[in-house]
């Protein structure tokens, strides 16, 4: 069973791709689950503050849910050609300190997807953050990346996915991620041969 953590990368309600992410826990393949997690209350970096006061308990619970998942699902916004600065800001502070980086990220299996109300479905910000996680040492996986261009035609008013396309691709999507993090994601879920 992969036990999958996913991050929306925005904090609005009503935000596309915290829709696309439920969607996603719906759609997981049977007898994996995907744990939506919040970057909500998550401070500004601060190093400052970091060296006075820790680890905020918002970070330090999301750096051990990460740490424990067999993958990470990231669903960004496109802002500004790139990645939106809150997700950017958690990353940051997830990376902290950096001894903690190979706990929390190191060979981690992660997966980009996003939603936007723009022709090309996040291309720009999923792109931008390939090298953030190359040099976290995460496993990219390179399987598939999910566009959804055009976001505000294909989720009801309620949040809910309607477009039976985009249902499919994400369904594909998730198959082949689940099963990347599966191959690839921590030794200790393996089966190791005698």
């Amino acid at each position: 069973m992969t036990k999958l953590i996913g991050i929306s990368g925005s904090l609005r309600q009503g935000s596309m791709n915290s829709a696309l992410l439920r969607a996603a826990r719906d759609l997981m393949p049977e007898g994996s689950s995907l744990r939506i997690c919040s970057i909500s209350g998550i401070p500004l970096y601060d190093g400052d503050v970091e060296q006075r006061e820790g680890i905020p308990a918002a970070v330090a619970d999301l750096k051990e849910a990460i740490a424990e998942a067999d993958g990470l699902i990231l669903a960004t916004p496109e802002y500004n050609n790139s990645v939106p600065g809150v997700l950017k800001n958690a990353i940051d502070w997830l990376s902290r300190p950096a001894s903690d980086i190979p706990h929390v990220f190191g060979g981690k299996p992660v997966a980009l997807m996003g939603a936007s109300p723009g022709p090309f479905g996040t291309l720009l910000s999923q792109t931008a953050w390939l090298p953030v996680f190359k040099t976290l040492g995460a496993q990219l996986w390179s399987g598939d990346r999910l566009f959804v261009s055009r976001a505000s035609d294909v989720f009801g008013e309620d949040g809910t996915l309607t477009d039976a396309r985009i249902r499919e691709r994400l369904t594909r999507f998730l198959l082949g991620f689940d099963a990347f993090a599966q191959a690839h994601g921590p030794v200790r879920d393996r089966a190791v041969p005698d």
